[in-house]
């Protein structure tokens, strides 16, 4: 695989500072049951790295000290297959922290998640679910053969646990990104086409729609290299730059640890190895950080930042131009 940093380490992006942390975007492992092009982790069911207890421990011992934290954000892979997913999910829930999966839909009928669904019905989870398309397709072709069918079974599963239903507090969500290297649409519009073909065509039903612009690095990345499409992938990007966008990005207010526990700025600079820095210290873990050290200090910047502020902006939100800063 082409590594993508050297062609992203010399950027001209502009400087931005980290205010009031409010989400930690913990990542659980790179153990995925799918192998999606787009991924920028590179997960896959041949992964081994997961996070283990003394690691959550350690997480949640900041949370503890940092009042300020209101969201667990859980990614992977796929965060469900972590054995230690409903523990984690658990303690965040009894200290009033709200929980978001990002969840891949299919992952609830593998083996040993047949009462994932309803778990995170009864603790009030959102899911952020994984659907590129709402045509079979395009998401079979980015996902693999088989996969629309079964996230469409899943969305049906988690709408009749109360998912998406006005009265009862579930909040689900989509996700959009696009097939390959152009910019997300409209994603208001986007959101009202994706709303009345999966309701008209499957009686599914979702709160909102989140659009992902597809970052040039790792799986992704490479595949434009290989193609002879980086450059002109990046170049679409700080084209499409908005300044504006850099007041709501999403590492203001967020930080990422990975599996082990090591801090980063965001899940993008934890894919390319581009640890938090504070004060010249050395990679930081979790364990010894303290909410202080993290308001107000730089956030460490490469080119594909231009991904999070292309056009309308895109975080783990979705658009950041829909969005108050």
């Amino acid at each position: 695989m082409h590594a993508t940093l050297p062609l992203l380490t010399n950027t001209d992006f502009p400087a931005i500072k980290r205010g009031t942390l409010e989400t930690l975007q913990v990542n659980l492992g790179y153990l995925c049951n799918q192998s999606c092009l787009h991924c920028h982790v590179n997960a896959g069911p041949k992964r081994t790295e997961l996070m283990d207890q003394d690691t959550a421990d350690a997480l949640f011992t900041f949370i503890d000290t940092v009042s300020t934290i209101t969201t667990l954000d859980l990614t992977g892979g796929a965060p469900e297959l972590n054995p230690l997913f409903k523990s984690i999910v658990t303690a965040a829930r009894m200290r009033g922290i709200q929980v978001i999966d990002r969840c891949n839909l299919t992952v609830l009928f593998e083996p040993g998640q047949e009462n994932t669904a309803q778990f995170l019905a009864d603790n009030q989870v959102i899911v952020v679910a994984s659907l590129p398309c709402y045509l079979k397709d395009n998401v079979d072709r980015q996902r693999g053969d088989g996969t629309f069918e079964t996230s469409l079974k899943a969305l049906r599963l988690l709408n009749s646990l109360g998912y998406a239903r006005a009265d009862s507090g579930l909040q689900l969500d989509l996700v959009f990104n696009p097939q390959g290297p152009s910019l997300p649409p409209p994603q208001q519009a986007l959101e009202q086409d994706y709303k009345q073909h999966l309701q008209q065509q499957y009686g599914i039903q979702f709160n909102a729609l989140r659009t992902l612009a597809n970052m040039p690095i790792q799986r992704f990345g490479s595949t434009l290299i290989s193609r002879g499409e980086f450059g002109e992938y990046m170049q679409l990007l700080k084209r499409a730059h908005k300044h504006e966008n850099t007041s709501s990005v999403m590492c203001r207010s967020l930080i990422s640890i990975d599996w082990q526990g090591y801090v980063y700025d965001c899940d993008f600079n934890q894919m390319l190895d581009m640890p938090l820095q504070i004060d010249k210290r050395p990679k930081l873990h979790i364990s010894d950080l303290s909410g202080s050290d993290v308001e107000g200090n730089n956030i460490l910047v490469a080119g594909h930042c231009y991904g999070c502020t292309a056009g309308q902006g895109s975080g783990c939100g979705g658009a950041l131009e829909m969005k108050t800063p």
